[in-house]
C-alpha cells in the first residue's frame, strides 16, 4: 500500500529531506497560517512528521513514503560502564567463535551482493520480476520496493523502470 500525499506534502516532505537533513522549515508560498497547521496536522496524523515540541521533523515513516533511506540514529554519549559491557560480552562471542570455526560465517555485505543488487539483478532479467517476489528475495514490504524503485533505482542511478501487466495477471516490472 503506498501512501497518497497531496502536493503540497510532498513538497514539504522532499524540501526537507533534500535540504535541511530532515528538518521541516519551508513551506510552498500558497501554504500560510490556517493551511500550514492543517498540512503539519496531516502529516503528523499518519507519523509521518514528529515533533520535539518545538521543531517538526520528517519521521523514519516519512522517508519510506518519499522513498528515501531513514537516516542513522544519533550517536549517544557513551556510559562507561555499558562500553564496558559491550566489549565483555564481544570478547565472549568472539571466544565462543573461535571454539566454533566450522559454522560458516556469512559473507560481508558488498554492492555485489547487496539487495539493492539483488533487485537490479532480478529486473534485468528476461521474465522481469513481480513486486511479491522482490519482497520475498529482499523481505521487503511492498512500498519500500517501490521506493526503492522510484528513488535509489530511477532518481539516483538513473535506471528506466518499466512494467507491464497482462491481462488476469500481476504486474511485471523490468530494467529498460
Amino acid at each position: 500500500m503506498s501512501v497518497q500525499l497531496t502536493p503540497a506534502q510532498h513538497a514539504i516532505l522532499a524540501y526537507a529531506i533534500e535540504h535541511t537533513g530532515g528538518k521541516i522549515v519551508w513551506f510552498p508560498d500558497n501554504i500560510k497560517g490556517g493551511a500550514r497547521k492543517k498540512v503539519l496536522d496531516g502529516l503528523f496524523n499518519r507519523a509521518l512528521i514528529t515533533t520535539d515540541g518545538t521543531d517538526w521533523s520528517v519521521a523514519a515513516e516519512g522517508f519510506d513514503a518519499m522513498g528515501h533511506a531513514r537516516p542513522a540514529p544519533a550517536p549517544e554519549d557513551a556510559d562507561p560502564e555499558i562500553e564496558a559491557a559491550v566489549t565483555a560480552a564481544e570478547a565472549s562471542w568472539a571466544k565462543d567463535g573461535a571454539k566454533d570455526a566450522t559454522t560458516e560465517q556469512p559473507k560481508p555485505r558488498t554492492r555485489e551482493n547487496s539487495k539493492q543488487a539483488e533487485v537490479i539483478r532480478m529486473l534485468q532479467r528476461a521474465e522481469g520480476a513481480t513486486i511479491p517476489q522482490i519482497c520475498e528475495a529482499t523481505g521487503w514490504q511492498a512500498h519500500t520496493v517501490r521506493g526503492t524503485f522510484a528513488g535509489a533505482l530511477k532518481k539516483k542511478l538513473g535506471l528506466t523502470i518499466v512494467s507491464d501487466k497482462p491481462q488476469g495477471g500481476e504486474r511485471v516490472y523490468r530494467v529498460a
